[in-house]
């Protein structure tokens, strides 16, 4: 065997050893310092747990019944507070007891990280971005958003590789496969909804009808499966977003939320002035990526619409942020290419997840997630920085 092979094998093989024993760290870490019963786990865990056993996680009285059956005390929401069809995919970690779930995915969602990390990487030819890996993974598992995932048990590991799924299959041309997986963001609708306009804009402008009809079918599919779970599913969903939206105003880091904050919570003027702030964002992303459709690469045009997506939709909190991983690859991938160096690359990691944590910490002391709104701007800076300079291809 040649000794570059044996190098090789022995590079991937302290790779694994090293992220799987950080990854299982990190969870048995979070596993003795967490109360996961009373966290978001719970309702996924639950959830899964329900189709598993017959029951409806819309039953009010079974849900609740769940509750009381593992002595869950923090019960904010009556029934399941995302759409019905994600019980399916919940129902894997349901086979596991709740301690062994919140452990196994964990490691299941900084693989999936990994994954995403590691295939983004691989997209420049030159050797220098592969070797970032490690020390992508190591600051990432400090990136505030990822820190908080990992702690509540949050589901943005599946979106972001529904995410980079959809990424790859554009790029081999399957446009219509890639529509089908961008529709799986709608299993959280405010984070699906904004993704799913300005990908339609950017399809529009490519006249790439297979992708939009891919969205549109799978979109049609998750209704219809929830349908025949429930046939009342979207009127039992609307009603406990509303009930979680009433309570949770104002402590966001979107447009809607500080719209709210600036008008002193009144109405009509905070939804007036959010939906103007929220519509100027996704007509300035759409424009955007309209003009430039020829010229964007389809992860360029996805780290554009990631975090406008984000600063533009109702409701959501900072670990849905984990999809930041794909813009902030490609970012740290291009001031490696740009500057030559690792000194940029690694300074901007530097000043992003520690800006993180400081948001993370202001939104345990305040109960208030408006600090994150600095991640959002920092990844959208950068990428006005890099993008215009990019190589031409």
């Amino acid at each position: 065997m040649k000794k570059d092979t044996v190098l090789k094998i022995a590079g991937i093989l302290f790779t694994v050893a090293l992220l799987g024993a950080i990854f299982h760290l990190r969870a048995g870490q979070n596993l003795s310092t967490q109360d996961y019963r009373n966290s978001n786990f719970f309702f996924f865990w639950l959830s899964g747990r329900m189709v598993l056993t017959g029951e409806n996680p819309y039953d009010q009285a079974q849900y609740l019944a769940g509750h009381d059956a593992f002595d869950v005390t923090w019960r904010p929401n009556r029934i399941f507070p995302y759409p019905l069809p994600l019980t399916l995919f919940m129902i894997p970690l349901g086979l596991f007891s709740l301690e062994n779930a919140y452990v196994t995915w964990q490691i299941v969602t900084q693989i999936l990280i990994a994954i995403t990390v590691f295939v983004l990487l691989n997209h420049w030819k030159e050797p220098a971005q592969r070797r970032l890996l490690i020390p992508m993974m190591l600051f990432l598992s400090f990136f505030g958003p990822v820190f908080l995932t990992l702690q509540i048990g949050a589901i943005g590991g599946f979106t972001l590789i529904a995410m980079l799924a959809a990424l790859l299959l554009l790029e081999k041309d399957k446009s219509f496969f890639a529509g089908i997986a961008l529709s799986l963001t709608i299993l959280k609708p405010p984070q699906g909804a904004t993704i799913l306009f300005l990908f339609g804009i950017w399809f529009l402008a490519r006249r790439d009808w297979k992708a939009i009809c891919g969205m549109v079918i799978g979109g049609l599919a998750l209704l219809l499966i929830g349908l025949v779970q429930d046939p009342l599913w979207v009127v039992k969903f609307s009603t406990a977003s509303q009930a979680v939206m009433d309570r949770t105003q104002g402590v966001h880091s979107n447009v809607w939320s500080f719209a709210y904050l600036a008008c002193k919570g009144t109405s009509p003027c905070s939804t007036l002035l959010g939906a103007a702030g929220a519509l100027t964002l996704l007509g300035l992303g759409s424009l955007f990526l309209w003009r430039k459709q020829a010229q964007l690469s389809a992860w360029e045009a996805m780290n554009v619409i990631i975090p406008v997506g984000f600063l533009s939709t109702v409701y959501l909190w900072a670990y849905d942020q984990i999809l930041y991983v794909i813009p902030i690859t490609w970012i740290v991938g291009r001031l490696v290419q740009k500057s030559k160096s690792y000194i940029h690359a690694l300074l901007f990691l530097i000043v992003l997840v520690s800006y993180s944590f400081f948001a993370l910490a202001m939104h345990a002391y305040t109960l208030k997630d408006l600090w994150s709104l600095g991640n959002t701007l920092i990844v959208l800076g950068m990428l006005a920085l890099l993008l215009p300079a990019k190589p031409q291809t």
